[in-house]
């Protein structure tokens, strides 16, 4: 009895698989919507009712951080004493 060895090749997480059929594809018409640095989120539709863009929402997250920020207290180190 012959054993062949089987040739494996490691596949890297960038590689694209022949499996994939990209002929069809366009680039992504929002792509230039979204800044560098920014992120996406999805708002529930009882949020978005009182949001009706990307605007507002962020005038009222940036309220909200200032409130955050000047409830919380500076925290302390603390020392014990010896």
């Amino acid at each position: 009895m012959k054993t062949e060895k089987i040739k494996t090749r490691w596949i890297r997480a960038d590689d694209v698989l022949p499996e994939y059929d990209f002929s069809r594809s366009r680039p992504n018409k929002y792509a230039s919507r979204y800044n560098k640095g920014s992120i996406v989120i999805t708002l529930d539709p009882d949020v978005a009712e009182v949001f009706p863009g990307a605007r507002e929402a962020n005038e009222a997250l940036r309220a909200l951080v200032g409130v955050i920020r000047n409830y919380r207290r500076p925290r302390r180190t603390s020392r014990r004493s010896a």
